[in-house]
């Protein structure tokens, strides 16, 4: 089984990235996918999470600007941000574990990406 983490990259405050996770090596049907995003010297946390019916869960600080979405058929989820500040700053993993409600520690997911870099510079 295989995440692969794709579209990070440098931004300016204010801007957009699109993060994309593909799943491969079995099916995500009735799993939790989720993005987790850690920065320097700080815990994982959890950004946001999508069951497999489609319920949503953000964390507070990204909520009204990022939005997580998933392709069931494509076993990809995706991960929208906008209005982009510095402290969206971090390295994020998408994340997977079977589930039917999103949980918020990341011990709790058997799957994960490499993860990948978003940067925003002020």
């Amino acid at each position: 089984v295989q995440l692969q983490a794709s579209g990070g990259g440098l931004v300016q405050t204010g801007g957009s990235l699109r993060l994309s996770c593909a799943a491969s090596g079995r099916t995500f049907s009735g799993y939790v996918m989720a993005w987790f995003r850690q920065a320097p010297e700080k815990q994982r946390e959890l950004v946001a999470g999508i069951t497999s019916g489609g319920t949503t869960k953000y964390a507070d600080s990204v909520e009204d600007r990022f939005t997580i979405s998933r392709h069931n058929g494509k076993n990809t989820v995706y991960l929208e941000m906008n209005s982009l500040k510095p402290e969206d700053t971090a390295v994020y993993y998408c994340a997977a574990t079977r589930s039917t409600r999103v949980l918020n520690s990341p011990r709790l997911y058997e799957y994960w990406g490499q993860g990948t870099q978003v940067t925003v510079s002020s």
